[in-house]
């Protein structure tokens, strides 16, 4: 893929994320925009799909905790974390597999970082393990998509420098005893500086081709 418009935005309540991305939906379905990342961060909510079980999600009330019509299961936005959102054509860029192009375009941003990852092929019959991960398999960005008329909606959020105590409040993404890490944390444990949020961003850019 190439040729999509990047959108930085600071950040957003998710709420409002959400109300703005029914729009950028309909104004590429109608065809009266290009394709476009749009890459934000959101305050502390845990959102999650209707397949969520309840077990599943925070039980102290300590986190907002809210339904989202895309796949996957509970997963973390806050502080410290880029949140990208894809809203492309899939009908005008053909068939593919839109999930894994997301996954090996950003494998390859990392490396650019000076981050070796890889991405997980999910067992029949398994939890999903979309994603990005650590070759010792810590996961470190969490995907899920929506695709409506042809267009799709949400994206990836990437723990960069994020607060990693919140994953032990409830069960990411259907996999109980998961470690989640950071950019950070990887950083820390290869003696190198953590990557800033506008290195981050400029890498993730430019290998979905929105540079």
């Amino acid at each position: 893929m190439a040729d999509i418009v990047r959108v930085d935005l600071g950040e957003v309540p998710y709420g409002a994320a959400v109300e703005a991305m029914r729009g950028w939906v309909a104004e590429r379905q109608a065809g009266a925009v290009p394709d476009r990342l749009f890459l934000l961060s959101h305050p502390p909510v845990v959102t999650y799909g209707r397949h969520t079980p309840a077990e599943d999600l925070p039980q102290d009330g300590s986190l907002d905790v809210v339904e989202v019509d895309r796949g996957g299961h509970a997963t973390y936005h806050g502080p410290g974390q880029l949140v990208g959102y894809l809203v492309v054509n899939l009908k005008q860029r053909g068939p593919g597999d839109v999930v894994r192009w997301l996954e090996l375009a950003l494998i390859e941003a990392f490396a650019d970082l000076g981050f070796p990852t890889v991405r997980r092929e999910t067992p029949a019959g398994g939890d999903s393990l979309v994603g990005v991960w650590t070759p010792e398999h810590h996961k470190l960005v969490s995907i899920g998509m929506r695709i409506r008329g042809g267009v799709t909606s949400h994206g990836f959020a990437i723990n960069v420098d994020s607060d990693l105590s919140v994953y032990e409040r409830f069960v990411a993404c259907r996999l109980d005893g998961v470690t989640m890490t950071s950019l950070r944390r990887m950083a820390e444990a290869a003696g190198v500086p953590v990557p800033g949020d506008d290195d981050v961003r400029d890498a993730v850019a430019r290998r979905l081709g929105a540079a």
